[in-house]
């Protein structure tokens, strides 16, 4: 006969399995939401300054993301180093470097 304890762990065990297996489910629905989004050519974020949605716009070759709403422009990780790189002599390279 089992023992009380390695009920007890079993049924622990199998709680945590399922709370898992349910973050999971909802970070997969997240992906699959996101990636639907992102070929559309929208994005999930949300304007800081008007809280509208964010549209992806190629700026220089580079996915930027605009507000339609207010005009704001906002740039991702990297995406800043992006433009800067594309643009060798031009403003953001003389607003940019402190030389």
């Amino acid at each position: 006969m089992p023992d009380l304890d390695d009920r007890r762990r079993g049924l622990e065990e199998e709680y945590f399995r399922k709370k898992d297996q349910e973050a999971i489910e909802k970070m997969r629905e997240k992906m699959r939401v996101s990636a639907e989004a992102k070929a559309r050519g929208e994005s999930l974020m949300r304007c800081p300054r008007c809280a509208a949605a964010l549209a992806e716009t190629k700026f220089e070759e580079v996915l930027i993301d605009r507000c339609d709403n207010c005009g704001g422009i906002w740039l991702d990780s990297g995406e800043l180093a992006q433009l800067i790189k594309k643009d060798s002599d031009g403003w953001f390279k003389r607003f940019w470097t402190t030389e």
